[in-house]
């Protein structure tokens, strides 16, 4: 009897834990959904309104239909799952949803890092020695986003290989469950080398968006007198710091949940929590700091003054 009752008490703990996560993820995904369709609103709005559209708007169109994708493939299914409905998806759905979330959040972290590089290279003085690639730069702007999706569909494609449903009948020995699907677990050899594939594209683009933050931070300082009225707005504007930070917090997780071979409860919402965190946030940076055309024109009169 006894047992029985510590058992219920248990089994209601988990319902309320399971209660919390589930509102915490709901939460997540309409925020990040209502945001990012704001800030695709607005750029699809000004390609049509207004002729002098930056080269980045292409940059920030593509990242929130990444966004979408990340949010819509992790955010709306781990809902779902903490709600209780974790048995609907069939193997391709899970298959689908897990190389679409990855795809997304790659393309997503790539558009960052691009939009880092061109910034640093926009404001860097033209008698440097990119000065070339400064004039050349928004003409690199298309061919690198497409670049980025392709890169992102090759190194995804074999993620979904072992995913299953989590309503399969079959026996499964090794079976990692990520709440609304499952996947197959490997040798550890295996799955350490494909955690390091995985993470070797996130590496690099956050490498590149750490050197670029830095690279903005030095011209303007060397640059303060002529750009001070500037300044804290195109820190503001970039913000690499903080994309940063929530990717490489998501990449540890990933890599984290990719090398144990049965991941807790708390490990797999913990992960997908932070792997929504950034494309729920991201448009809100960017709308923020969306600079108005004064703001554009005291930028190139700066920048070419500097030089």
């Amino acid at each position: 009897s006894s047992l029985l009752k510590i058992q219920t008490q248990q089994h209601k703990k988990m319902a309320n834990s399971e209660l919390v996560v589930g509102l915490i993820f709901l939460t997540q995904t309409t925020v990040g959904i209502l945001g990012n369709f704001s800030l695709l609103y607005h750029y699809i709005l000004l390609s049509f309104t207004d002729y002098r559209s930056r080269s980045t708007d292409f940059i920030h169109k593509h990242l929130t239909v990444a966004n979408f994708l990340a949010l819509l493939c992790k955010g709306v299914p781990q809902t779902m799952a903490a709600f209780g409905w974790k048995h609907i998806l069939s193997h391709f759905g899970c298959k689908l949803l897990f190389f679409l979330h990855r795809m997304g959040r790659g393309v997503s972290i790539g558009s960052i890092c691009i939009l880092s590089v061109y910034q640093a290279i926009t404001i860097s003085p033209t008698n440097s020695w990119w000065a070339e690639l400064k004039v050349k730069a928004p003409k690199y702007i298309v061919p690198s986003i497409f670049l980025c999706w392709m890169l992102q569909m090759l190194v995804n494609v074999i993620f979904p290989v072992y995913i299953i449903s989590a309503s399969s009948d079959k026996n499964i020995t090794g079976e990692k469950n990520f709440g609304y699907c499952s996947s197959v677990r490997h040798e550890k050899t295996t799955d350490s080398l494909y955690a390091v594939l995985l993470s070797l594209p996130d590496m690099l683009c956050l490498g590149l968006m750490l050197w670029a933050s830095g690279t903005m931070v030095f011209i303007l300082f060397r640059h303060k007198k002529q750009v001070q009225h500037i300044r804290r707005t195109v820190s503001a504007r970039s913000s690499p710091d903080t994309f940063v930070y929530f990717y490489t917090l998501s990449s540890v997780f990933q890599v984290i949940l990719a090398l144990f071979d049965n991941p807790g409860w708390i490990l797999v919402n913990v992960t997908a929590m932070t792997a929504v965190c950034f494309p729920t946030i991201s448009p809100f940076l960017l709308m923020r700091n969306i600079k108005s055309p004064h703001l554009r024109r005291n930028i190139a009169w700066s920048c070419h003054f500097s030089n």
